[in-house]
């Protein structure tokens, strides 16, 4: 009897403008690939054009709490409003049929390398040259109907932290996957994730 292949979870990391939202889609989207889509949960009320299950599966503090004292709160953060973001172990991922992409923050990573062990996550970090990323972000908020540009260096400013190199060491990231041209990019990251496959 062949011993069972698992599935894999392949998180994907990035400082903001590092393309790893487009990167999600795309990889999520190719057919050869197959993954699977973690949908996280969040307490914040549902935007336009969302859809239950979709975007995020929402709901409230107190199914949070309920699930927290469950222990299937793998990994939370509470952000500005305050809503809580959170992966839940609610019974549908199938690490022993599927393998899974997900995205999130170095945290979140942690928690789920905690959780379903060191073997079973695998980090997609994308990187992009500070300056570039910078140029970047800019771009993307002058497209915005009201630009917020001191948000926007807020958040360089906390990726610098979030992403410092000391912390990528302490999480074990070594690899690092340059976007400096996106199709390029893809393609590597997915030859990668065929490896392991």
């Amino acid at each position: 009897k062949k011993g069972k292949i698992m599935g894999k979870i392949f998180y994907i990391m990035g400082k903001s403008s590092s393309g790893k939202d487009t990167i999600y889609s795309r990889l999520l989207e190719d057919s050869q690939l197959g993954l699977s889509r973690i949908v996280l949960y969040t307490t914040r009320p549902m935007r336009e054009g969302e859809q239950e299950g979709r975007e995020y599966h929402f709901t409230d503090e107190a199914c949070f709490e309920k699930l927290q004292e469950q222990e299937k709160v793998i990994e939370s953060r509470t952000v500005y409003g305050p809503w809580t973001y959170f992966t839940a172990d609610d019974g549908t991922l199938e690490l022993a049929e599927n393998s899974y992409l997900g995205i999130g923050t170095l945290e979140s990573y942690e928690g789920m390398k905690k959780y379903y062990g060191e073997e079973s996550v695998v980090p997609v970090y994308v990187e992009v040259e500070d300056g570039e990323r910078l140029r970047r972000a800019i771009r993307r908020e002058e497209l915005q109907k009201i630009p917020k540009y001191e948000e926007m260096c807020r958040r360089f400013l906390a990726d610098a932290e979030d992403f410092s190199e000391e912390k990528l060491q302490q999480a074990g990231i070594s690899k690092r996957f340059l976007n400096i041209e996106l199709e390029n990019c893809i393609k590597e990251i997915k030859n990668s994730i065929q490896k392991l496959q």
